[in-house]
Protein backbone atom coordinates (compact mmCIF):
# COMPACT_ATOMS: atom_id res chain seq x y z
CA UNK A 1 0.00 0.00 0.00
CA UNK A 2 1.18 3.54 -0.74
CA UNK A 3 1.02 6.14 2.02
CA UNK A 4 2.04 9.75 2.44
CA UNK A 5 5.17 10.13 4.58
CA UNK A 6 3.20 12.13 7.15
CA UNK A 7 0.97 9.07 7.62
CA UNK A 8 3.85 6.66 8.29
CA UNK A 9 3.88 4.86 11.63
CA UNK A 10 6.77 3.36 13.55
CA UNK A 11 7.17 -0.24 12.42
CA UNK A 12 5.94 0.26 8.84
CA UNK A 13 8.08 -1.72 6.37
CA UNK A 14 9.09 -0.42 2.94
CA UNK A 15 8.37 -2.89 0.13
CA UNK A 16 10.26 -1.00 -2.60
CA UNK A 17 13.50 0.91 -2.86
CA UNK A 18 12.93 4.63 -2.30
CA UNK A 19 14.43 7.30 -4.55
CA UNK A 20 14.34 11.09 -4.35
CA UNK A 21 13.43 13.44 -7.20
CA UNK A 22 17.00 13.28 -8.54
CA UNK A 23 16.91 9.49 -8.73
CA UNK A 24 19.23 9.03 -5.75
CA UNK A 25 18.65 5.93 -3.62
CA UNK A 26 17.44 7.00 -0.19
CA UNK A 27 16.17 3.91 1.64
CA UNK A 28 16.30 0.25 0.58
CA UNK A 29 13.44 -2.20 0.30
CA UNK A 30 12.78 -3.91 3.63
CA UNK A 31 13.59 -0.88 5.78
CA UNK A 32 11.54 -0.81 8.99
CA UNK A 33 10.53 2.81 9.42
CA UNK A 34 11.11 4.65 12.68
CA UNK A 35 11.31 8.37 13.46
CA UNK A 36 14.81 8.70 11.97
CA UNK A 37 13.75 7.17 8.62
CA UNK A 38 10.70 9.43 8.43
CA UNK A 39 12.96 12.44 8.97
CA UNK A 40 15.27 11.26 6.17
CA UNK A 41 12.33 10.89 3.77
CA UNK A 42 11.07 14.37 4.60
CA UNK A 43 14.57 15.84 4.18
CA UNK A 44 14.67 14.38 0.66
CA UNK A 45 11.19 15.83 -0.03
CA UNK A 46 9.72 12.40 -0.75
CA UNK A 47 5.92 12.49 -0.56
CA UNK A 48 4.85 8.84 -0.88
CA UNK A 49 6.34 5.44 -0.11
CA UNK A 50 5.16 1.85 -0.55
CA UNK A 51 4.77 -0.17 2.64
CA UNK A 52 3.50 -3.61 3.59
CA UNK A 53 -0.23 -3.72 4.35
CA UNK A 54 -0.68 -3.01 8.03
CA UNK A 55 -2.02 -5.72 10.32
CA UNK A 56 -5.26 -5.33 12.23
CA UNK A 57 -4.87 -3.09 15.22
CA UNK A 58 -5.74 -4.31 18.70
CA UNK A 59 -9.29 -2.99 18.53
CA UNK A 60 -9.85 -4.85 15.26
CA UNK A 61 -9.81 -1.76 13.07
CA UNK A 62 -8.34 -2.39 9.63
CA UNK A 63 -5.54 0.11 9.61
CA UNK A 64 -5.15 0.33 5.85
CA UNK A 65 -8.84 1.30 5.53
CA UNK A 66 -9.20 -0.69 2.33
CA UNK A 67 -12.08 -2.89 3.41
CA UNK A 68 -13.93 -0.09 5.16
CA UNK A 69 -13.50 2.31 2.29
CA UNK A 70 -14.86 -0.21 -0.19
CA UNK A 71 -17.87 -0.77 2.06
CA UNK A 72 -18.48 2.98 2.40
CA UNK A 73 -18.16 3.37 -1.36
CA UNK A 74 -20.64 0.57 -2.08
CA UNK A 75 -23.11 1.94 0.47
CA UNK A 76 -22.86 5.42 -1.07
CA UNK A 77 -23.62 3.91 -4.49
CA UNK A 78 -26.68 2.13 -3.11
CA UNK A 79 -27.91 5.35 -1.49
CA UNK A 80 -27.37 7.29 -4.69
CA UNK A 81 -29.53 4.76 -6.50
CA UNK A 82 -32.28 5.47 -3.96
CA UNK A 83 -31.87 9.21 -4.49
CA UNK A 84 -31.93 8.70 -8.25
CA UNK A 85 -35.13 6.61 -8.09
CA UNK A 86 -36.77 9.18 -5.80
CA UNK A 87 -35.97 11.91 -8.33
CA UNK A 88 -37.35 9.69 -11.10
CA UNK A 89 -40.66 9.18 -9.28
CA UNK A 90 -41.16 12.61 -7.71
CA UNK A 91 -38.94 15.08 -9.56
CA UNK A 92 -37.15 15.81 -6.29
CA UNK A 93 -35.10 14.06 -3.60
CA UNK A 94 -34.38 14.25 0.12
CA UNK A 95 -31.32 16.44 0.83
CA UNK A 96 -30.88 14.67 4.18
CA UNK A 97 -30.20 11.40 2.34
CA UNK A 98 -27.43 13.11 0.36
CA UNK A 99 -25.86 14.67 3.45
CA UNK A 100 -26.17 11.48 5.46
CA UNK A 101 -24.38 9.55 2.72
CA UNK A 102 -21.71 11.99 1.67
CA UNK A 103 -20.44 13.61 4.86
CA UNK A 104 -19.22 10.37 6.54
CA UNK A 105 -17.54 9.26 3.32
CA UNK A 106 -15.70 12.56 2.92
CA UNK A 107 -14.51 12.38 6.53
CA UNK A 108 -12.87 9.09 5.57
CA UNK A 109 -11.37 10.63 2.44
CA UNK A 110 -9.63 13.32 4.49
CA UNK A 111 -7.25 10.60 5.68
CA UNK A 112 -6.49 9.43 2.13
CA UNK A 113 -3.81 11.68 0.64
CA UNK A 114 -2.83 9.26 -2.15
CA UNK A 115 -5.61 9.91 -4.65
CA UNK A 116 -4.07 7.72 -7.36
CA UNK A 117 -4.15 4.64 -5.12
CA UNK A 118 -7.68 5.53 -4.07
CA UNK A 119 -8.91 5.67 -7.67
CA UNK A 120 -7.16 2.39 -8.46
CA UNK A 121 -8.69 0.81 -5.37
CA UNK A 122 -12.21 1.91 -6.30
CA UNK A 123 -11.86 1.05 -9.98
CA UNK A 124 -14.65 -1.13 -11.35
CA UNK A 125 -14.97 -2.87 -14.71
CA UNK A 126 -18.49 -1.61 -15.42
CA UNK A 127 -19.06 1.95 -14.19
CA UNK A 128 -22.70 3.05 -14.22
CA UNK A 129 -24.28 6.45 -13.58
CA UNK A 130 -24.38 5.87 -9.82
CA UNK A 131 -20.71 4.93 -9.49
CA UNK A 132 -19.59 7.64 -11.90
CA UNK A 133 -21.46 10.31 -9.94
CA UNK A 134 -19.87 9.24 -6.67
CA UNK A 135 -16.37 9.19 -8.17
CA UNK A 136 -16.90 12.67 -9.65
CA UNK A 137 -18.03 13.91 -6.24
CA UNK A 138 -14.97 12.41 -4.57
CA UNK A 139 -12.47 13.79 -7.09
CA UNK A 140 -14.18 17.19 -6.97
CA UNK A 141 -13.61 17.18 -3.20
CA UNK A 142 -9.88 16.63 -3.65
CA UNK A 143 -9.51 19.24 -6.38
CA UNK A 144 -11.34 21.78 -4.22
CA UNK A 145 -8.95 21.04 -1.34
CA UNK A 146 -5.94 21.47 -3.63
CA UNK A 147 -7.33 24.84 -4.71
CA UNK A 148 -7.57 26.00 -1.10
CA UNK A 149 -11.31 25.93 -0.52
CA UNK A 150 -12.56 25.69 3.06
CA UNK A 151 -13.82 22.37 4.39
CA UNK A 152 -17.47 23.40 4.08
CA UNK A 153 -16.94 24.67 0.53
CA UNK A 154 -15.17 21.42 -0.33
CA UNK A 155 -18.25 19.58 0.87
CA UNK A 156 -20.60 21.76 -1.21
CA UNK A 157 -18.44 21.25 -4.32
CA UNK A 158 -18.30 17.51 -3.71
CA UNK A 159 -22.08 17.41 -3.26
CA UNK A 160 -22.52 19.27 -6.53
CA UNK A 161 -20.31 16.66 -8.21
CA UNK A 162 -22.28 13.86 -6.57
CA UNK A 163 -25.54 15.30 -7.97
CA UNK A 164 -24.32 16.60 -11.33
CA UNK A 165 -26.03 13.81 -13.31
CA UNK A 166 -29.24 13.57 -11.26
CA UNK A 167 -31.12 14.90 -14.30
CA UNK A 168 -30.49 11.58 -16.05
CA UNK A 169 -33.29 10.22 -13.87
CA UNK A 170 -35.66 11.93 -16.33
CA UNK A 171 -34.01 10.44 -19.43
CA UNK A 172 -35.68 7.27 -20.79
CA UNK A 173 -33.87 4.07 -19.84
CA UNK A 174 -33.98 3.05 -23.51
CA UNK A 175 -31.51 5.89 -24.13
CA UNK A 176 -29.39 5.53 -20.99
CA UNK A 177 -28.97 1.79 -21.50
CA UNK A 178 -28.76 1.75 -25.29
CA UNK A 179 -26.04 -0.50 -26.66
CA UNK A 180 -24.77 1.44 -29.65
CA UNK A 181 -24.46 5.03 -30.74
CA UNK A 182 -27.36 7.41 -30.12
CA UNK A 183 -29.13 9.01 -33.06
CA UNK A 184 -29.62 12.79 -33.21
CA UNK A 185 -33.01 12.74 -31.48
CA UNK A 186 -31.75 10.51 -28.69
CA UNK A 187 -28.61 12.62 -28.25
CA UNK A 188 -30.77 15.73 -27.91
CA UNK A 189 -32.91 14.01 -25.30
CA UNK A 190 -29.84 12.94 -23.35
CA UNK A 191 -28.47 16.47 -23.37
CA UNK A 192 -31.59 17.65 -21.61
CA UNK A 193 -30.39 15.95 -18.45
CA UNK A 194 -28.55 19.17 -17.59
CA UNK A 195 -31.78 21.20 -17.53
CA UNK A 196 -33.63 18.38 -15.78
CA UNK A 197 -30.90 18.30 -13.14
CA UNK A 198 -31.20 22.03 -12.49
CA UNK A 199 -34.97 21.74 -12.00
CA UNK A 200 -34.72 18.68 -9.74
CA UNK A 201 -32.11 20.26 -7.45
CA UNK A 202 -34.01 23.56 -7.27
CA UNK A 203 -37.12 21.57 -6.28
CA UNK A 204 -35.21 19.68 -3.61
CA UNK A 205 -32.92 22.17 -1.87
CA UNK A 206 -32.05 25.84 -1.60
CA UNK A 207 -28.68 25.68 -3.30
CA UNK A 208 -28.37 27.59 -6.55
CA UNK A 209 -24.68 26.69 -6.89
CA UNK A 210 -25.36 22.95 -6.93
CA UNK A 211 -28.21 23.46 -9.40
CA UNK A 212 -25.97 25.50 -11.70
CA UNK A 213 -23.34 22.75 -11.67
CA UNK A 214 -25.96 20.29 -12.90
CA UNK A 215 -26.96 22.75 -15.61
CA UNK A 216 -23.47 23.80 -16.69
CA UNK A 217 -21.21 20.73 -16.30
CA UNK A 218 -21.04 20.22 -20.09
CA UNK A 219 -20.18 23.87 -20.82
CA UNK A 220 -16.66 24.82 -21.97
CA UNK A 221 -14.72 28.07 -21.71
CA UNK A 222 -14.54 28.39 -25.51
CA UNK A 223 -18.34 28.31 -25.85
CA UNK A 224 -18.45 24.88 -27.49
CA UNK A 225 -20.46 23.19 -24.74
CA UNK A 226 -24.15 22.84 -23.97
CA UNK A 227 -26.94 23.64 -23.20
CA UNK A 228 -26.33 27.39 -23.47
CA UNK A 229 -22.85 27.62 -25.06
CA UNK A 230 -21.69 30.01 -22.36
CA UNK A 231 -18.04 31.00 -22.10
CA UNK A 232 -15.31 31.65 -19.55
CA UNK A 233 -16.50 34.07 -16.91
CA UNK A 234 -20.10 32.88 -17.16
CA UNK A 235 -19.42 29.41 -15.71
CA UNK A 236 -19.86 28.98 -11.94
CA UNK A 237 -16.54 28.32 -10.11
CA UNK A 238 -17.92 25.07 -8.68
CA UNK A 239 -18.83 23.95 -12.19
CA UNK A 240 -15.26 24.49 -13.35
CA UNK A 241 -14.08 21.96 -10.77
CA UNK A 242 -16.82 19.39 -11.31
CA UNK A 243 -16.42 19.56 -15.09
CA UNK A 244 -12.74 18.64 -14.85
CA UNK A 245 -13.54 15.77 -12.46
CA UNK A 246 -16.40 14.61 -14.71
CA UNK A 247 -14.25 14.54 -17.83
CA UNK A 248 -11.36 12.83 -16.07
CA UNK A 249 -13.53 10.08 -14.61
CA UNK A 250 -15.50 9.75 -17.86
CA UNK A 251 -12.37 9.20 -19.93
CA UNK A 252 -11.14 6.47 -17.58
CA UNK A 253 -14.37 4.52 -18.17
CA UNK A 254 -14.76 2.12 -21.08
CA UNK A 255 -17.53 2.87 -23.55
CA UNK A 256 -18.86 1.25 -26.71
CA UNK A 257 -16.82 3.53 -28.97
CA UNK A 258 -13.96 4.14 -26.53
CA UNK A 259 -11.85 1.53 -24.74
CA UNK A 260 -10.82 2.10 -21.16
CA UNK A 261 -7.79 4.38 -20.96
CA UNK A 262 -5.03 4.52 -18.36
CA UNK A 263 -4.89 7.21 -15.69
CA UNK A 264 -1.74 8.82 -17.11
CA UNK A 265 -3.13 8.90 -20.67
CA UNK A 266 -6.35 10.53 -19.47
CA UNK A 267 -4.49 13.03 -17.31
CA UNK A 268 -2.52 14.15 -20.36
CA UNK A 269 -5.75 14.63 -22.35
CA UNK A 270 -7.27 16.72 -19.57
CA UNK A 271 -4.02 18.70 -19.31
CA UNK A 272 -4.29 19.57 -23.00
CA UNK A 273 -7.93 20.63 -22.56
CA UNK A 274 -6.72 23.14 -19.96
CA UNK A 275 -5.58 25.36 -22.82
CA UNK A 276 -8.93 26.78 -23.94
CA UNK A 277 -11.71 24.38 -22.99
CA UNK A 278 -11.28 23.81 -19.24
CA UNK A 279 -10.25 26.20 -16.48
CA UNK A 280 -6.45 26.20 -16.46
CA UNK A 281 -6.07 26.64 -12.69
CA UNK A 282 -8.33 23.67 -11.98
CA UNK A 283 -6.49 21.47 -14.49
CA UNK A 284 -3.12 22.48 -13.04
CA UNK A 285 -4.34 21.58 -9.54
CA UNK A 286 -5.35 18.15 -10.82
CA UNK A 287 -2.15 17.39 -12.73
CA UNK A 288 0.12 18.94 -10.11
CA UNK A 289 -1.26 16.75 -7.34
CA UNK A 290 -1.96 13.58 -9.30
CA UNK A 291 1.42 13.21 -10.98
CA UNK A 292 3.44 12.78 -7.76
CA UNK A 293 1.06 9.96 -6.86
CA UNK A 294 2.23 7.96 -9.88
CA UNK A 295 5.80 7.77 -8.54
CA UNK A 296 6.33 4.30 -7.08
CA UNK A 297 3.38 2.80 -8.94
CA UNK A 298 3.73 -0.26 -11.11
CA UNK A 299 3.02 0.38 -14.80
CA UNK A 300 2.70 -1.43 -18.10
CA UNK A 301 4.47 0.31 -20.96
CA UNK A 302 3.27 0.43 -24.55
CA UNK A 303 5.83 -2.26 -25.48
CA UNK A 304 4.37 -4.63 -22.87
CA UNK A 305 7.14 -4.25 -20.30
CA UNK A 306 6.21 -3.99 -16.61
CA UNK A 307 8.10 -1.52 -14.48
CA UNK A 308 7.89 1.10 -11.73
CA UNK A 309 7.82 4.88 -12.10
CA UNK A 310 10.77 6.20 -10.11
CA UNK A 311 10.77 9.86 -11.09
CA UNK A 312 8.68 12.37 -13.02
CA UNK A 313 10.33 14.47 -15.69
CA UNK A 314 9.74 18.18 -14.92
CA UNK A 315 10.28 19.11 -18.59
CA UNK A 316 7.83 16.51 -19.90
CA UNK A 317 5.34 15.63 -17.18
CA UNK A 318 3.91 12.60 -18.95
CA UNK A 319 7.23 10.96 -19.87
CA UNK A 320 8.59 9.64 -16.53
CA UNK A 321 11.65 7.60 -15.69
CA UNK A 322 10.59 3.95 -15.36
CA UNK A 323 12.63 1.16 -13.80
CA UNK A 324 12.19 -2.15 -15.66
CA UNK A 325 13.98 -4.96 -13.83
CA UNK A 326 17.51 -3.61 -13.41
CA UNK A 327 17.39 -1.07 -16.23
CA UNK A 328 15.85 2.38 -16.55
CA UNK A 329 13.57 3.59 -19.34
CA UNK A 330 13.62 7.37 -19.79
CA UNK A 331 10.40 7.93 -21.70
CA UNK A 332 11.39 11.52 -22.46
CA UNK A 333 14.19 10.07 -24.62
CA UNK A 334 12.44 6.93 -25.83
CA UNK A 335 9.60 8.88 -27.42
CA UNK A 336 7.89 5.82 -28.88
CA UNK A 337 7.24 4.44 -25.40
CA UNK A 338 4.37 5.54 -23.18
CA UNK A 339 2.64 4.43 -20.00
CA UNK A 340 -0.37 2.33 -20.94
CA UNK A 341 -1.66 1.26 -17.54
CA UNK A 342 -1.03 2.04 -13.87
CA UNK A 343 -1.78 -0.39 -11.05
CA UNK A 344 -1.15 -0.70 -7.34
Amino acid sequence: MKVHVTDLKNGDCLITDTFNSLGLHVLPKGTVVEREEITILMRHKIDYVDIEARLLSRDGEDADLTHGLNEDFDLAIQNYESIFMEALAQGSFSPSMVDGTLRPLLETLDAQKDVVSLLLLLDRDDIDTYQHSLLVGMLSYYIASWLGYSKEERYMISRAGYLHDIGKSQVPLSILNKVGLLNAIEEDELRRHTSHGYDIIRSSMKDEGTALVALQHHEFEDGSGYPNMIRKGEIHPYTEIVTVANIYMGLTTSRLNQPKQGLVTVLRQVHEMGFGKLNGNVVQALTGHMLPGFVGKNVRLSNGEIGTIVMNNPLDLFKPLVKVNETFRDLSRERSLSVEEVFI
